[in-house]
Parts: C-alpha cells; sequence; structure tokens
C-alpha cells in the first residue's frame, strides 16, 4: 500500500527541486532490498554512487515511474458509500465522522479525518465536476477514506508544494497530506480518485 507512493514520492522529488542548486543522498540497502525496488532507484535518481563510484543512471526517468504508479486504486465491495454534490457537502462530511466513529477512529485522529474530508469534499465540488463519491472503510489498523470525481489532477505535485504566499487558495490537499498518514492518488482522463489512511 506505501510503496507506490514511496516511489512516486522519490520521483517527485526530482521535479520539485528542478532548477535549484541542491545534492540529496538517498542510501539503499544494496544486498537487503528486492531487484524491483533497486530498479527503481535507478529510475528515480539520475547519479548513483555504488562502492564509491559515481556514474550518471542509465534507467533514469522519474516521469514513467510516476505514470507507472498511477494505477487505479481497489477499494472492497463493502465500502461504505455517498454520492454527493455542493447541496450535500454537510452530510457527506456527517456521514464520513460517523462511519469512521463506528470503525474505531477517535480523538484527534477524528478530528483529522474531518478536516480531510471537509478538503477532499470541497475540491470535488470546486474543481472536480461539482459532485463526487466518498467511500470508508476499515483497513488493518487504519481507515481507509477516499473521494472520486470527475476532475482531473494534472500538477503531479499538487497538495506537495506550498503555494506562493500571495495566492489565493491552493491548500487544501498539503493540508490533507499533512493530517493523514498516507495519501494515494490515482488520476485518470476523466476522474482522479484520492485515498487517505489514518492510524486507529
Amino acid at each position: 500500500m506505501e510503496y507506490p507512493a514511496c516511489v512516486q514520492h522519490e520521483a517527485l522529488i526530482n521535479a520539485a527541486f528542478q532548477g535549484r542548486e541542491v545534492t540529496i543522498l538517498c542510501p539503499y540497502d544494496a544486498d537487503g532490498l528486492e531487484p524491483e525496488v533497486l530498479a527503481d532507484a535507478h529510475a528515480t535518481h539520475p547519479v548513483v554512487i555504488d562502492t564509491g563510484i559515481e556514474r550518471t543512471s542509465d534507467a533514469y526517468d522519474p516521469e514513467q515511474v510516476v505514470a507507472r504508479y498511477n494505477q487505479p486504486l481497489e477499494h472492497p465491495p463493502g465500502a461504505a458509500s455517498l454520492t454527493f454534490d455542493a447541496d450535500a457537502l454537510p452530510q457527506v462530511r456527517s456521514f464520513a465522522v460517523e462511519e469512521a466513529k463506528q470503525l474505531g477512529l477517535t480523538g484527534d485522529r477524528l478530528q483529522d479525518l474531518t478536516l480531510a474530508v471537509a478538503e477532499l469534499t470541497t475540491n470535488s465540488v470546486v474543481h472536480g465536476g461539482g459532485s463526487g463519491t466518498l467511500r470508508i472503510w476499515a483497513e488493518g489498523k487504519q481507515i481507509a477514506c477516499e473521494v472520486l470525481d470527475r476532475g482531473r489532477l494534472t500538477d503531479p505535485l499538487a497538495g506537495r508544494r506550498p503555494p506562493a504566499r500571495d495566492q489565493l487558495g491552493g491548500r487544501g490537499l498539503m493540508l490533507v497530506h499533512y493530517v493523514t498518514d498516507l495519501v494515494r492518488l490515482h488520476t485518470a482522463e476523466d476522474s482522479t480518485t484520492i485515498r487517505i489512511y489514518l492510524n486507529r
């Protein structure tokens, strides 16, 4: 569940720091990791240092990595769901909170979910075609909640990069990243799904 998000994050670091004089060193345990993980490391890092020898990575292709891990997010058939539009925003938020309570989310974590759901559902109404579908379920020791709408998120750094200080809006998805334990995203030609996980 976490790995695709981690690999995309590694790939997007290149875009986040593009044009800046910065060096970031990412250590990998080449003896203990699976070959696929090391292959992804070569694809997300322009330079590789192996046994003290620095060389350009022939496999470097961070955009391809982001695209490859942009896979549809499966959800269980029994997930509680509710479709909403602008008029139903209060109802869908109450629905998510009540479902999360029944699934064992309490205290600050419940407040975090409340805030994240408010941001995601508002984004669906304002930027995602005016409506969406919220789903929520338990997954191990976590609560999973996702919002699907008809929008198309085209900026892969949305929610990962602070907006300019004088910019109006544009902070909702960043806030979602901040208050949840994991954010997964799938963008298709005609829809976007944003899924959040919170530890119970």
